[in-house]
């Protein structure tokens, strides 16, 4: 038996727009449209987007896109709005209809691809669970067994005989998961709709994808988050405009992903605080911030830094009562669901702060920080109090010094982690045998990745 679980060969899909231009047009408008046609279809070959002689505008939302997943691997798909993802899944899925090529699936198929796709609103949360097991070739008996680890994954136990048509998204969202995930399917097909749940459940969700790839399913996972990807994944494949441009390992093709897409996303590194939610808690508060900026070691203001960069933090702030000490502190964490923590500065400032504006700043030089995305946290501290916290103020992009041409090579000496430094490897030389001299330490040096 093929270890192939999913195999894509140049697989495209083209749809077609009604171009309301042409709506209301004369005979003589019709028939030039009509004689011009040839030529448009001509000048269109070689493009992305062509126009059909009778006045409908198409366009390719998948080109000639070939990959394949293995038995058991865990596989993320990445890209930017419009790359065609959503409609790669639903290919896959057996939703859509590929215009050309060809998709070859080994196994069941079970597909989260957007809240509610599969279920019938007239019927109950129960029999929509059936339904859908059903679908995916089970037997009653098999559902039976998975009941009621459905129900209490979902946490809809109250409404489980209500029509799923008066659920919340929420609640919807729910289930579908929860029948997507226990039903055991060979194959499991997840796009990003876990942004509808709350942190909780995301989590949970993701939890439950761990467990699903530990137990040798494949699953194809759609997300915008970098950090879930590099989490779930061991490769990857980025779609952009319609066609495969990277594939491989899940660090090379974010890495590459981030090299191209930095310079599009907007990101000045500046927050203006003033207007920030504060916790109630903060209500008589005689220190606050005012803003926040980022700004790279030729004093640029900007969001967006080369690995070991030096990064440079200022923090506005403003007193209403003398303070003789100020504590800032400047969490960077990741930008996944769980936010883990990186590092927390916390510088202490002695003097006499009188009433009015300042200007703080901190430098990290050089950032060890890998390619990526991170927020900081900004918190303010007046003689040990707490007086002000923006959580998550401002997100900062690191982008990779290597190219992603460079990465095929380098990624022999990847180890996972969330920082870069360079490092010394040594080893010792066994004592030969009658000899009571020990041979010298032999080192090799290197620049790696390292988990800390």
């Amino acid at each position: 038996m093929s270890d192939i679980a999913i195999r894509v060969d140049r697989l495209s899909k083209q749809y077609r727009m009604c171009d309301t231009r042409d709506s209301h047009r004369t005979l003589r408008d019709t028939l030039t449209h009509m004689a011009w046609g040839p030529i448009r279809a001509l000048r269109s070959v070689a493009g992305n987007k062509s126009v059909s002689t009778n006045g409908h505008k198409s366009f390719w939302a998948l080109k000639d896109v070939s990959f394949q997943v293995r038995r058991g691997e865990v596989v993320g798909v990445i890209g930017p709005n419009g790359a065609g993802k959503s409609t790669l899944l639903k290919i896959l899925s057996r939703i859509t209809e590929p215009s050309q090529g060809y998709v070859d699936i080994a196994g069941r198929v079970g597909s989260l691809l957007e809240v509610g796709t599969g279920f019938h609103p007239e019927l109950t949360g129960r029999e929509n669970t059936y339904l859908n097991g059903a679908i995916l070739g089970m037997k009653r008996a098999e559902i039976d067994s998975k009941f009621d680890e459905i129900v209490a994954f979902a946490e809809i136990e109250p409404f489980i005989d209500t029509p799923v048509k008066h659920y919340s998204s929420g609640m919807y969202l729910r289930l579908a998961f929860a029948v997507a995930a226990h039903l055991e399917p060979e194959i499991l097909i997840v796009d990003e709709v876990l942004a509808v749940g709350d942190a909780a459940f995301q989590k949970k969700c993701l939890g439950k994808m761990g467990e699903v790839a530990g137990q040798g399913r494949t699953v194809l996972f759609v997300s915008h988050n970098m950090g879930v990807i590099s989490n779930l994944c061991r490769t990857c494949v980025c779609l952009e405009r319609g066609r495969v441009v990277d594939s491989g390992s899940t660090a090379d093709v974010i890495a590459g992903y981030l090299a191209r897409t930095s310079a599009e996303i907007p990101n000045d590194g500046f927050a203006d605080l003033r207007d920030f939610p504060r916790s109630k808690t903060l209500a008589d508060r005689h220190a606050q911030f005012d803003w926040v900026r980022t700004l790279n070691a030729r004093g640029e203001q900007t969001g967006t830094f080369l690995e070991r960069e030096p990064v440079r933090v200022e923090l506005g702030l403003s007193l209403t009562k003398p303070v003789p000490v100020l504590q800032m502190a400047c969490g960077v964490t990741t930008t996944d669901i769980q936010a883990d923590l990186i590092m927390e500065p916390s510088p202490e400032l002695h003097g006499s702060f009188q009433p009015g504006s300042y200007k703080i700043q901190f430098i990290m030089d050089p950032i060890y920080l890998r390619g990526g995305y991170y927020r900081l946290t900004v918190k303010l501290f007046a003689n040990g109090t707490r007086q002000d916290t923006a959580p998550e103020a401002l997100e900062i992009c690191v982008v990779s010094r290597l190219a992603p041409t460079d990465l095929s090579t380098y990624n022999q000496r990847w180890i996972n982690g969330k920082f870069r430094f360079d490092y010394t490897w040594g080893y010792l030389v066994p004592e030969s045998a009658g000899s009571s001299q020990q041979r010298p330490e032999r080192q090799c040096n290197s620049t790696s990745d390292a988990h800390v």
